[in-house]
């Protein structure tokens, strides 16, 4: 009895191995968006296929804010696609996958492997991501309401108060400034996560600490990494989201590789 009581004990203290972080330079992070191009290239069909999907959910979002009169609303919507854009690029990181494993791409197999990552903590840090949208959407309304007060009806409207007045150019300050925190928080915690969790069956909490891990062990290029999401972001958003059909599904291929490089593969 004692000999079995022991050898229960010694199994729910034993601990698996560390997770390696491996070093990122901004080469590397060059060598994913390169290796990212080639993946869009080679499933270009499927790839373009969600970048088109989301920016026409883009597209309608903005149709409703400015039905509903809420231009304000429009660019911290557009600053908070970085928060959720990890999550909807799941199924990029399968079609990388398959290219990756020389297997042949379908909607079906692409559908099956966002189910069966759904099954996992995805759910989890999916649900971590939108809490912080909806928690910047709501800090986004109160620096308009606080600086711009609640007149703001037209796009005309709101471009001109924030240009040319001394309150909207300290909402514009302000406003960026908060959200780049928050995005860079997020952005922290879910890198890695999500294609941790799409490619390994382990808890949200060890992704994340294994994403900011990577993000404390690699500054330079992951600080890098997120200008050039931030950036394409803002290109995206100035084409009016068209620029979305090609630049998301790169940047979820790239974001593929650069896991790949960046964590060690599991023993």
């Amino acid at each position: 009895m004692s000999i079995d009581t022991t050898a229960k004990t010694e199994h729910k203290t034993e601990r698996r191995p560390g997770i390696e972080i491996r070093a990122v330079t901004i080469n590397t992070v060059l060598e994913a968006l390169a290796a990212g191009m080639r993946d869009l290239r080679a499933g270009l069909g499927h790839s373009l296929a969600f970048g088109a999907f989301i920016a026409g959910g883009g597209w309608v979002l903005v149709l409703l804010l400015l039905k509903f009169h809420l231009p304000w609303l429009v660019y911290p919507l557009a600053m908070a696609f970085a928060l959720i854009a990890p999550f909807l690029a799941t199924g990029l990181y399968e079609i990388s996958r398959r290219i990756e494993a020389g297997e042949p791409l379908s909607w079906a197999s692409i559908a099956a492997s966002i189910k069966r990552a759904s099954g996992r903590d995805m759910g989890w840090m999916a649900l971590v991501t939108g809490f912080s949208f909806v928690v910047w959407m709501d800090i986004a309304a109160l620096l308009t309401f606080g600086f711009l007060g609640l007149s703001v009806t037209s796009v005309t409207a709101f471009v001109d108060q924030v240009f040319s007045t001394p309150s909207g150019l300290a909402f514009l300050l302000l406003g960026n400034t908060v959200g780049a925190a928050i995005a860079l928080t997020v952005f922290s915690l879910s890198v890695m996560s999500f294609p941790m969790l799409f490619d390994r069956d382990i808890d949200f909490v060890t992704a994340m600490i294994t994403s900011v891990r990577t993000v404390l062990a690699n500054p330079r290029a992951m600080l890098f990494w997120f200008a050039v999401i931030g950036f394409l972001t803002a290109l995206s958003f100035l084409s009016l989201f068209v620029g979305l059909i090609v630049f998301f599904p790169l940047l979820g291929h790239a974001s593929w590789h650069l896991y790949r490089r960046a964590v060690a593969p599991a023993a």
